[in-house]
């Protein structure tokens, strides 16, 4: 179907650019290296085969956490020289990578939002996570906590000081997944819904009270020294665009509305 002009000059830019780019003729040479946080993972595994069939890119991933001071942190491995092109990781995280000038600047697309929710192993009762108390209740009686990356920096630094548990809090946390809760070695895991919604192994509880919530933002952004620039331009407008809302949604996050 042709485009009018007049069409056209009422199109968003924002559409434009995705027109433009995904109108593109693929170069099926073109093999993209991504490196993302897990918050991001669900809706990511569902809409990249889409991304390769409509392109002819091949895509590679790795998982890294967002945040944190370990080896096989986002931030480390490209420290350490990781051949990357497209970075997907939490804001908090984004800008400790643009602090090292380790992106290009002006590729920077927010993706998602999730809220902080909470799971328990499949089968197990259910806490009240209801209102702030009860929450705070709940973190109480569990004898060990899940979370990582910028879930646990809020959770460690600014929630359970708020709270006033954290001395009571600092034993109980331990770094980890959904994984975690599902093989029992957690009581609770407090991460992204993104995370948690249909992890194997746990049920999902709720989101924390919005008194106290702190939605997890997903990112995507080009790596400085990428050899695909138009190829990893290509990805980062498709996962910000309709064609990525339904799996996003799906996995527990909000679309955003493009760059920030």
């Amino acid at each position: 179907m042709l485009i009018g002009y007049t069409e056209v000059a009422h199109m968003p830019k924002r559409l434009l650019l995705v027109i433009a780019l995904l109108g593109t003729p693929a170069a099926s040479s073109a093999q993209l290296r991504v490196i993302m946080s897990g918050g991001f993972a669900a809706a990511y595994q569902e809409i990249l085969p889409a991304f390769e069939k409509s392109t002819g890119i091949t895509v590679t991933t790795a998982r890294g956490p967002s945040q944190g001071s370990g080896p096989d942190t986002i931030s480390a491995k490209l420290r350490d020289g990781a051949p990357f092109d497209v970075v997907i990781i939490s804001v908090e995280g984004l800008s400790d990578l643009i602090a090292e000038d380790r992106i290009v600047r002006g590729t920077e697309v927010e993706l998602a939002r999730s809220p902080l929710g909470v799971a328990v192993r499949a089968g197990m009762p259910k806490p009240d996570i209801s209102t702030v108390d009860s929450f705070k209740k709940a973190l109480l009686r569990a004898r060990s906590v899940a979370s990582q990356s910028s879930a646990a920096i809020y959770l460690t630094t600014r929630l359970f000081p708020q709270l006033g548990i954290a001395s009571e809090m600092a034993s109980k946390v331990k770094p980890g997944g959904a994984d975690a809760a599902g093989r029992g070695d957690v009581e609770l895991a407090v991460l992204p819904m993104s995370e948690l919604l249909h992890a194997p192994g746990v049920d999902f509880v709720g989101t924390i009270p919005a008194e106290i919530q702190y939605p997890a933002v997903f990112d995507a952004a080009m790596v400085r020294g990428s050899n695909e620039p138009q190829a990893s331009k290509r990805l980062i407008v498709f996962l910000s665009s309709e064609s990525a809302a339904a799996a996003i949604r799906k996995s527990g996050m909000e679309p955003s509305t493009g760059s920030r």
